[in-house]
């Protein structure tokens, strides 16, 4: 069984500072900083935050009865602002996914403003289909809102007119 879910953020950040911030590193140290109670702390394992870069997540207690997983880019496209990443070790493995695959695709919508395109790809084996109900876009969703008041007040203050 496959399955997807996708869900949209509109922030009022042009999607070039938004990419900046999604591309790279940037957003794992952003989530150590601000958004560890919720999502927890990441380390990387290997890599630059390129392609094939390894990130270690280590959930806070009581998370989906979830301690950790292990995630590798898969793709990073900066001309269409789109990265990949596939759980490889724990978390949605754990439950019994064969695939477990986020998206993060930043939409230019103007020059002001932009879309953060959050989605999940999966893939479970039939006679497993009530667990798939446990995919979802909730932690993404709260991490876009996180992350975007930052880089709006950010953007605001950077741009304020004397």
């Amino acid at each position: 069984m496959k399955g997807h879910l996708s869900h949209d953020y509109l922030l009022e950040v042009p999607a070039a500072v938004v990419w900046d911030t999604y591309r790279g590193l940037e957003l794992g140290k952003l989530v150590n900083q601000m958004f560890q109670d919720v999502v927890g702390m990441i380390e990387v394992v290997h890599g630059d935050g390129g392609v094939g870069t390894i990130l270690k997540i280590t959930f806070p207690p009581g998370t989906l009865g979830l301690s950790y997983m292990k995630e590798i880019f898969t793709k990073a496209d900066d001309e269409q602002r789109v990265k990949e990443s596939e759980i490889i070790e724990g978390g949605f493995k754990d439950f019994g996914f064969e695939v477990y695959r986020y998206r993060f695709q930043i939409i230019e919508k103007n020059g002001e403003s932009s879309i953060i395109r959050s989605s999940v790809e999966y893939e479970i084996d039939d006679k497993l289909q009530e667990i798939a109900s446990q995919a979802t876009t909730k932690q993404m969703e709260a991490l876009n809102e996180v992350v975007g008041k930052h880089l709006k007040q950010k953007w605001d203050s950077s741009n304020k007119k004397p």
